[in-house]
């Protein structure tokens, strides 16, 4: 019989498995009986009866009863015996002998003696010693000798490490399994499989928190990489499943970025029973996520009394939403001292909706002071809404640094109201890289000054897409401009196709930019849909748009409304429209109002443009002619 070398591994042989209830009392009853036959063979002399014995006694913790019997078999050259007894003496306090009987197991062949002296030499320091006898452990198929030896390997950054590693895995050693599986997610990430190491629950805990990492994608690296995760997810389900709570938290959280969110539960909530804090508040983000927002706070409770900031900060946003803002404050500070630097940025954020502006500033600064990129952007902007531009520029470059893209736009928002555009493009260019919808615009209008229409386009693409309403109205203009002047539809073909530039006007023009819904009444009118006209022109003149007005105006007029047409040229030309005064100054002259329009006719005259002036001018002439007359 060849006992595991250490108290930890003998009580997980399975020879020991501790039942419960009734078979408890059976088993009980049948060691006893076990116990008392290996005793009578054992006073008989003989030596497996001895060991067995031996290794019983010092299972139950009755090291005074199992030493005489270990050393008898040990004398008789039992090398189980020998392993024990080591076991034992380590376990009174005397390692330095109990190392020498594991030296006399371990050269007659006992793997687990090998893995206990290996151990032995380790916690003395002698690696060289400990990489002997752990690697004669591990090449005999000792689940223990192989995860030490990888263990060590690994801790010297010796590449042979995950061999050792993944044949303890195989031989069923869970914290190996896990271990693997850790290696292998990260190996995954690094080529690019994933955006990072694999996230333990999505983002949820108030303003800011952990956010899920996404999938992306690539060329032969990736399918290596998927391949890399694909395991790595296999190994984190078999460590699971033999209780390791961490891989049970990580494998959760691999099923939830993929979807299966039922057995992602499943595991957050197994690892969340066995004590793992993350995967308690990362079952509270499943379960706000379907809409049971208290069961939610109970394993956010949970978790953040178990000191995990992310939990708190999640309590502290949910607190902030129900207008509970001392309950809100007072989680957010215990997301703090549990050293979430979250937690200080979130109190931030709470003092400053509450008009707090210097607290505001005092936890946004220690924040940005701990690295929160996001709390310098604020810092930042409460600067400059102060006045202090000065103060504000260091803090958005120091978020900008760091990779706030927010901060990189208002840097580009900053040197171009100074007339810096060369800078301000260049930090524009790097938020729009990173997504920026905003800045993406601004620098589609860059390139647009500058004649580069291609790059233009490309980025005022992106905005677009991006849901900016201005950058769809310029993409439109720019297909537009190309659209060869006069071509109609061909014989045969329909009197209308849609093309792309109305797709954007039209998107824009939904989207309630006003020059956008003008331009697409003036289409709708070219094709002779009154209805919609109207209804394109209306809307943009009820926003505040004077060229929606007048065009309105116009469209009534020719449908012979002219009372209400007057009306909406009466607004247009009240914000400045001239064309408008010129048609009010012409309707009162045709009425007889003379006076009246010749008071339109001076603001023509006033508002422009040129030609329109031009006219104004000779009416409002004619009108001073007739009324002198």
């Amino acid at each position: 019989m060849d006992v595991m070398g250490d108290m930890a591994t003998l009580f997980e042989t399975g020879r020991f498995v501790q039942p419960s209830g009734q078979e408890e009392t059976r088993d009980e009853a049948a060691e006893a009986a076990e116990e008392a036959r290996q005793r009578l063979a054992a006073e008989a002399g003989d030596v497996e009866a001895m060991s067995v014995l031996g290794a019983m006694l010092l299972r139950r913790g009755d090291l005074d009863g199992a030493e005489p019997q270990l050393r008898a078999a040990t004398a008789a050259g039992d090398r189980a015996a020998a392993n024990n007894l080591g076991v034992l003496l380590h376990q009174r306090g005397y390692p330095e002998e109990a190392a020498g009987w594991w030296r006399i197991a371990a050269v007659a062949g006992s793997a687990a003696a090998a893995h206990a002296l290996g151990r032995h030499h380790r916690e003395r320091g002698d690696e060289p010693a400990a990489e002997y006898w752990l690697r004669q452990s591990a090449e005999q198929g000792h689940a223990l000798g192989a995860y030490a030896l990888a263990d060590l390997l690994e801790h010297r950054g010796d590449a042979e490490a995950e061999k050792w590693m993944r044949a303890a895995a195989e031989r069923g050693h869970r914290e190996g399994a896990y271990r693997l599986a850790r290696a292998l997610d990260r190996r995954a990430s690094a080529s690019g499989d994933t955006d990072g190491d694999n996230g333990v629950g999505p983002s949820g805990a108030g303003p800011s928190g952990i956010k899920p990492n996404g999938v992306g994608s690539g060329g032969d690296g990736s399918e290596v990489a998927a391949g890399t995760a694909e395991e790595a997810e296999q190994w984190y389900r078999q460590a699971a499943a033999r209780g390791h709570r961490r891989a049970a938290l990580y494998l959760g959280a691999i099923l939830e970025r993929r979807g299966d969110l039922k057995e992602a539960g499943r595991w957050y909530l197994t690892s969340a029973k066995d004590g793992e804090a993350r995967a308690a508040c990362a079952l509270g983000f499943l379960l706000r996520d379907a809409g049971d927002e208290e069961s939610a706070a109970v394993w956010w409770l949970r978790a953040a009394q178990e000191g995990d900031g992310n939990a708190a900060n999640a309590l502290g946003a949910l607190h902030a939403e129900r207008g509970q803002t001392q309950t809100a404050e007072r989680w957010y500070r215990a997301a703090m001292d549990a050293g979430d630097v979250n937690g200080a940025y979130n109190l931030g954020l709470l003092c400053a909706e509450q008009g707090r502006t210097t607290q505001a500033e005092q936890w946004y600064r220690r924040a940005a002071y701990a690295g929160h990129r996001e709390a310098a952007n604020a810092l930042a902007i409460l600067l400059l809404q102060g006045g202090d531009e000065t103060g504000a520029e260091p803090w958005f470059s120091k978020a900008a640094e760091a990779g706030s893209v927010d901060a990189a736009f208002n840097l580009g928002i900053l040197y171009a109201g100074r007339g810096e555009d060369v800078a301000a493009l260049r930090w524009y260019e790097r938020a729009a890289a990173a997504g920026h919808t905003e800045a993406a615009l601004q620098v589609g209008m860059a390139r647009l000054r500058d004649g580069d229409e291609q790059e233009a386009e490309r980025h005022l693409r992106c905005a677009a897409g991006g849901g900016s309403a201005e950058a769809a109205y310029r993409l439109a203009t720019v297909l537009d401009a190309r659209q060869p002047a006069g071509a109609g539809p061909e014989l045969g073909e329909p009197v209308h196709r849609r093309t792309e530039c109305e797709e954007w006007y039209e998107r824009a023009a939904s989207q309630g930019h006003r020059r956008a819904q003008v331009r697409v009444g003036m289409l709708a009118a070219a094709r002779g849909d009154v209805v919609e006209a109207a209804r394109w022109y209306r809307e943009a003149a009820e926003a505040g748009s004077r060229n929606g007005a007048f065009n309105l105006g116009l469209l009534l007029a020719r449908e012979g409304s002219e009372p209400e047409a007057v009306v909406w040229w009466k607004r247009a030309a009240d914000d400045g429209h001239g064309r408008a005064a010129l048609r009010l100054a012409l309707v009162y002259a045709r009425r007889g109002e003379l006076v009246e329009g010749q008071r339109w006719a001076d603001l023509a005259v006033t508002l422009g443009p040129g030609e329109v002036a031009e006219r104004a001018a000779r009416l409002r002439d004619a009108l001073l002619e007739e009324l002198s007359a």
